[in-house]
């Protein structure tokens, strides 16, 4: 079996592989503080709570977007799951030309995003990944990466409007009843979530324009459902697409 992990800003994602079959997958929050031992022991305890042991695994693939925490994933998988990760950087062979002006300055993430969107849909395909931030990737016809976008993601958007707005609470990221917010709660959830809807839909009809109107939208991320419940833009979800990008990568390296 395969353990793939994506280590990002906000959260560690893992997904176990049988073959092309994804089953357990499991979120951590991510944390700077902690120490090898402490991701150790959370990677061998939900191993063992889905059934499996080191010894199942025959290898784990990684991506990291967090240089201070990469080697101490590393030292995690090394020492308590006995496996020498392999990690997507420059080295790793993905299938994927980029095409931006300096390719080490992609996000691995989003290189492995595009490995799982040549291999499973095609190109021209648009990306688009609500993380921390939220990052719309361009993929050619050909399959190769031609850059992107970047916006805030939600969760930074909200945070920093809450943090210099003195009399806004924070809130839950629900639909609200309508449009126009009709209580400080209602008015802040239509602009956040409608708010959101209208950047991916504006930002999606930019990148037809350049990539041609059989443009495939592929979302994933953790909002990839709520934001596709309001808008018919999002064609393809595909919450673990970072996932099965990193088991398609492991398997150009073997």
């Amino acid at each position: 079996m395969l353990l793939t992990i994506d280590v990002g800003n906000t959260n560690i994602t893992l997904g176990l592989y049988e073959k092309e079959k994804l089953g357990p997958r499991w979120r951590l929050a991510t944390n700077h503080e902690r120490m090898p031992d402490e991701y150790g022991l959370d990677f061998h305890g939900m191993l063992a709570h889905a059934g499996f042991d080191p010894a199942d695994l025959t290898g784990i693939c990684m991506a990291s977007v967090v240089p201070p925490l990469t080697g101490k994933i590393v030292e995690a998988c090394r020492e308590y799951l006995q496996h020498d990760p392999l990690v997507v950087d420059a080295g790793v062979k993905t299938g994927v030309k980029v095409r931006y002006e300096d390719p080490k300055g992609v996000g691995a993430d989003r290189i492995v995003d595009a490995v799982a969107v040549q291999r499973l849909y095609g190109g021209p395909a648009c990306v688009v990944d609500f993380g921390t931030g939220t990052t719309f990737d361009a993929i050619s016809a050909e399959g190769d990466y031609l850059g992107g976008a970047i916006a805030p993601g939600i969760d930074i958007a909200s945070e920093a409007l809450f943090s210099r707005a003195a009399k806004l609470s924070r809130v839950d990221l629900q639909r609200p009843p309508s449009v126009i917010g009709t209580n400080t709660t209602y008015a802040l959830q239509s602009g956040l979530l409608f708010g959101y809807v209208g950047l991916v839909e504006g930002m999606l009809a930019r990148f037809r324009e350049e990539l041609g109107p059989e443009m495939k939208v592929i979302a994933t991320g953790g909002l990839s459902e709520s934001i596709a419940r309001e808008t018919d833009s999002l064609e393809i979800i595909a919450p673990w697409l970072t996932l099965d990008g990193l088991r398609i990568v492991w398997g150009l390296n073997q």
